[in-house]
């Protein structure tokens, strides 16, 4: 008899917008609730949403690089919608909404995904080019390049690009 393989699904989050990242891990938490294994690959802009807020770091960084760092969001509430941000303004009503209806925020569903173990991969070239370290992203981050996002991509059973 043969044996079924469990089901996976792959994400490449290349948005740093907040209701993107909000999409992606509602999928990545409501996967793995359904079993099934998901796995994260977290490139450029997407990076931002596992940016530890509290480990800013630039040293040993140039000029170019300290000023990116102090110049993009520091986490995961930092995000800006994709649309009708103004300013913040357009976030402060979805955020409100959300709480209204006592929806979780971005951050829980980030903490809900770190503890069902969704796999986290950052993209080596993209934290080189921005000047990003491994340290300064949350602890379940494994780096990896674009070879080994694409071998799981490829045995995995969907692929979405967020």
């Amino acid at each position: 008899m043969e044996q079924e393989q469990k089901q996976s699904l792959n994400l490449l989050m290349f948005s740093g917008d907040y209701d993107k990242a909000l999409a992606g891990l509602i999928l990545a938490n409501s996967a793995k609730e359904m079993d099934v294994d998901v796995t994260m690959f977290f490139s450029f802009w997407g990076l931002f949403l596992l940016r530890d807020p509290d480990k800013m770091d630039l040293e040993g960084k140039s000029a170019y690089e300290k000023m990116f760092e102090m110049m993009t969001p520091r986490g995961p509430e930092a995000l800006p919608l994709s649309h009708m941000n103004y300013g913040g303004v357009g976030k402060s009503m979805l955020l409100e909404m959300m709480e209204a209806k006592d929806a979780p925020m971005l951050e829980d569903f980030l903490k809900g995904a770190r503890k069902k173990k969704v796999k986290f991969y950052g993209c080596k070239l993209s934290l080189d080019i921005m000047g990003l370290t491994k340290d300064e992203l949350i602890p379940e981050v494994e780096i990896v390049d674009a070879q080994t996002y694409l071998k799981d991509a490829l045995s995995s059973n969907m692929q979405l690009f967020i």
